[in-house]
């Protein structure tokens, strides 16, 4: 014990003793501490972001299905008035930071919209006003008009595309044609009250939103449903709701979705963002690591006749090294404190409202098949806190190990005889 303490002081003397050495060395550790915190922090938020727009430009954190619904995108695999009301159940049930923030009943078809000019093939959601305008993305996103109201029987949403293609207008009339449950083709007439633009040519080419009693009416679905969704607090609780709520529904033959099933293109562009952060950081932390290991390193070259005098006076070659790995250890920790708490800084002290990229968007930009808002948001996470602090520890003590492996091959007799 009385060794260990005596090499504890001797490796703090050491770090003291050369402080320019051990400064820039911890300095260099601290600032890529700090730049993994700000850019982890920051593509999180980013990724939050891109997330909670994604689904709500489709149908939300979690969805409930019909079996076959994703695959067929027909009425024939629908949810049941039964199984509708089973998954509000399942979603009223959730309870603090599980509870969804909004749900939607969505009864959706292709079809065609007709006008006198043209027609074009749509996807025809038939939604419910009321939670529908707290859920939906294109509800927010109003050029002319208004959204759906819950006494609306004809009326029509449609995207910008559709209006332009169509010929339409606010109070133009035009036809919906889809094939019913029973299998007729049947249209339906309805009067544009509100145009949206997404930014997403598929979505504003492509979309129109009718009430769900009048798509229930039309297309004889009485009170069934293609889409029972929610929008949770954040994505990170999905999994657990999911497991949560497929127990509820257990039995009722009814598909559970979380978000990356749902909507594999955009699961698919996180992890290649992410992947591509992770070369860069460890680009990044090799450099860092280098830098290290070159100054301990150096550091051991020109400190020969210190150790030397040390194992005459009874170190060994192995005491010695651990000497060495202290000091490496010690420069660690002191750059792990100070690189996070730059980190803090950096993320929360200058770019807590987010950072806007605005500026370098000519035009609206889309990734994963979503509208990229260009305000960025950080989201600091104590695990990210723990991961950052983790990787620059390795980062230290891989740097260190060579240089403590080279002081135990120190010679002795060499090392004395060294000016």
């Amino acid at each position: 014990m009385r060794r260990t303490l005596t090499l504890f002081r001797l490796a703090a003397r050491g770090v003291l003793r050369e402080a320019r050495r051990s400064l820039l060395t911890a300095a260099a550790m601290a600032l890529g501490l700090a730049l993994l915190m700000f850019t982890r922090s920051l593509a999180d938020g980013g990724h939050e972001d891109w997330i909670n727009a994604g689904v709500r430009m489709g149908a939300g954190h979690v969805l409930f299905q019909a079996p076959g619904y994703r695959e067929s995108r027909s009425l024939d695999d629908r949810l049941s008035g039964i199984q509708t009301r089973a998954a509000i159940a399942a979603l009223d049930a959730l309870e603090g930071p599980l509870a969804p923030m909004a749900t939607t009943i969505r009864l959706s078809t292709n079809g065609l919209a007709s006008s006198a000019s043209s027609a074009l093939p749509v996807v025809i959601h038939g939604v419910n006003p009321e939670t529908e305008a707290n859920f939906s993305h294109a509800a927010e996103r109003i050029t002319e008009g208004r959204y759906l109201e819950q006494d609306d029987r004809l009326a029509a949403y449609v995207g910008q595309g559709v209006a332009e293609r169509l010929g339409l207008s606010l109070g133009s009339r035009f036809v919906l044609t889809a094939q019913s449950t029973d299998g007729e083709i049947q249209g339906q007439l309805a009067r544009v009250v509100g145009v949206f633009r997404t930014g997403l040519p598929e979505v504003d080419e492509g979309v129109v939103h009718i009430p769900i009693a009048t798509a229930r009416s039309w297309l004889g679905a009485a009170d069934d449903a293609t889409t029972v969704g929610a929008i949770l607090p954040t994505s990170g609780v999905v999994p657990e709701v999911v497991r949560a709520v497929r127990s509820d529904v257990e039995g009722e033959d009814i598909r559970v979705l979380g978000w990356r099933e749902a909507y594999p293109q955009l699961d698919a562009a996180l992890r290649i963002d992410d992947y591509g952060d992770y070369v860069f950081l460890g680009i990044l932390f090799a450099i860092v690591a280098l830098a290290v290991l070159n100054t301990v390193l150096m550091a051991v070259l020109h400190r020969k006749r210190e150790f030397g005098v040390l194992q005459a006076l009874g170190l060994t070659p192995a005491e010695t090294g651990l000497l060495v790995f202290t000091e490496g250890l010690m420069l660690t920790a002191l750059a792990g404190v100070v690189g996070m708490i730059a980190g803090a800084a950096l993320t929360w002290g200058f770019f807590r409202d987010g950072l806007d990229f605005s500026a370098l968007m000519s035009e609206e930009m889309t990734f994963g098949g979503i509208v990229i808002d260009p305000v960025i948001v950080p989201k600091f996470r104590m695990v990210q806190v723990l991961q950052s602090f983790f990787s620059i520890a390795v980062v230290g003590i891989t740097a260190s190990i060579y240089p403590a492996y080279y002081a135990t091959k120190i010679d002795v007799g060499e090392a004395l005889k060294f000016e």
